[in-house]
């Protein structure tokens, strides 16, 4: 009776410690997943002020070349230019956007998947 009881402990301990390792895995994987998300944060952060300067830059120099126009042709010509280069920063901004996604996405699924049975990371 002495040896089942010591057994039926044993395995008690056992399913405690893979609790608790259990447990711990999932913060840590919890805490590393948080982390990716802010770097991604930043990264994405500092690239979106990096464009909003671009944007200033680019108004900005319209401004300047309207401003020394001498003729309507050439102040259409600027405006045309800057037209196209904004319009072409917007097709760059939603390709960005979409890439910042995924790379959330990916770190979300890798972070998630992690130790857990059928899941690839």
């Amino acid at each position: 009776m002495a040896v089942r009881e010591s057994s039926n402990a044993q395995k008690t301990r056992a399913a405690a410690a893979d609790v608790v390792n259990w447990g711990q895995h999932q913060t840590q994987a919890a805490l590393d997943l948080q982390k990716a998300i802010v770097e991604s944060c930043e990264h994405a952060s500092r690239l979106w002020i990096n464009r909003m300067q671009s944007e200033i830059s680019l108004w900005s120099d319209l401004a300047s070349k309207l401003s020394s126009t001498k003729s309507f042709p050439e102040a259409l010509e600027a405006y045309t230019k800057c037209l196209s280069q904004r319009m072409q920063m917007a097709a760059d901004d939603g390709r960005k956007l979409v890439e910042e996604a995924q790379q959330i996405t990916q770190k979300f699924a890798q972070s998630v998947g992690n130790g857990r049975p059928g899941l690839t990371t």
